[in-house]
């Protein structure tokens, strides 16, 4: 499924994503990865850096959700998707880390694997304040103050 330009321009502004997996036992996992690219209009990925246990989810099974927000006009999207583990020693890899690290520089160097996201479906999120008729502006404006306040 391709993702749309607003998508892509929200995942490279707020590349925090937030990754939902299942663990062998069967127990949900939310864990954030901030090293998400897109790579292309129907694939996203992070860089692993220390996600073992994300990493173990995975590998039992490759399905997952992860959410993009963005803080400030609380919209966003949700991916689902399986993951692709491309591992630090592969060509793949080799071609791929280049680009962490034009955004990451160094920190790209411990990255273990590359998580390839094919994006299987996307749906929008957003505050139930909109439906209460809430602008964007408005939402800007009033998260500006909050923020604000939490970080003088």
């Amino acid at each position: 499924m391709k993702l749309s330009a607003s998508a892509q321009e929200l995942i490279a502004r707020f590349p925090l994503g937030f990754v939902a997996t299942v663990t062998p036992g069967g127990s949900p996992s939310v864990s954030p990865k901030g090293t998400f690219l897109v790579l292309d209009d129907e694939t996203v990925a992070f860089g692993e850096i220390r996600s073992p246990q994300t990493v173990t989810n995975l590998t039992h099974r490759p399905e997952l959700e992860v959410n993009f927000v963005d803080p400030f006009t609380r919209k966003g999207v949700r991916l689902r998707t399986g993951a692709v583990f491309v591992r630090r020693g592969t060509e793949e890899f080799a071609t791929l880390l280049p680009r962490w690290e034009t955004v990451w520089g160094d920190l790209a160097q411990r990255i273990n694997i590359i998580v390839k996201l094919p994006v299987e479906s996307v749906s929008l999120l957003t505050t139930p304040l909109y439906d209460d008729g809430a602008t964007e502006d408005e939402m800007i404006a009033l998260f500006k103050r909050k923020y604000a306040e939490i970080y003088p």
